[in-house]
């Protein structure tokens, strides 16, 4: 391992890539005339968003660390170990997003109600039929716990770690990953299934169970909508 990435450097390049990716995004829904809504969107969405995000996060890595970011087997990336995510990522979105949403519930039931919490994940999974859910499950079990892992964890967390400590570290990125989503209503729940993705790669340095539990929190919010 070499120098660091700074953090300062990876605020910028993220934010460039964020705001990058999203204007392109937006740019296209607008001047197609749709709202944005579905799958096919949602493809075309993910995919402007995660190729700057994954740019940035390659580039640095590669500048500041000496070698590429990855999930490979053999390079020790992904252990068997980490398959233990699946199941903190389950009990995750059963146990502890519900845990943390019921004082909130109790004292703001207009604003924490569960049916604004899910419309989101349950209008997509509504609006997807044949190809289009299987591109749906594809995005958000496949695609989103890997680039999002790297992105996230990968490279934000590692360069708050050195600056900030690991567990503070923890606590920074998973507000940001909560943030980024821009559903105040969401944020809680988002917050609580950031630290659980983090805490894998506070204790082990790597984010292989991490994105493991991803997978399983994204696999367990898409059988909630979908049943």
């Amino acid at each position: 391992m070499h120098a660091p990435v700074p953090v300062g450097d990876t605020a910028l390049a993220w934010l460039g890539a964020w705001l990058g990716g999203g204007l392109v995004a937006t740019t296209i829904i607008v001047l197609s005339g749709s709202d944005g809504d579905g799958p096919y969107w949602l493809v075309l969405s993910a995919l402007l968003s995660w190729v700057p995000l994954l740019g940035v996060t390659f580039a640095l890595s590669r500048r500041y660390t000496g070698s590429w970011p990855s999930l490979h087997p053999r390079r020790g990336d992904l252990r068997l170990v980490d398959l233990l995510g699946l199941p903190a990522g389950v009990v995750a979105q059963f146990v502890l997003v519900p845990a943390v949403y019921w004082p909130l519930r109790a004292v703001w039931p207009d604003a924490f109600d569960p049916t604004d919490i899910e419309r989101r994940a349950r209008d997509l999974w509504n609006s997807a039929s044949g190809v289009g859910t299987v591109l749906v499950v594809l995005v958000v079990v496949v695609g989103a716990p890997i680039v999002e892992e790297l992105v996230y964890r990968g490279l934000l967390q590692r360069s708050l770690g050195h600056r900030f400590g690991r567990w503070s570290a923890l606590v920074i990125a998973s507000a940001w990953f909560a943030a980024v989503h821009l559903q105040p209503v969401e944020f809680p729940g988002l917050f609580v299934a950031g630290l659980v993705f983090g805490v894998g790669l506070a204790i082990t340095g790597r984010v292989g169970a991490g994105v493991m539990a991803h997978v399983g929190f994204n696999i367990s919010g898409l059988m909630l909508v979908a049943l």
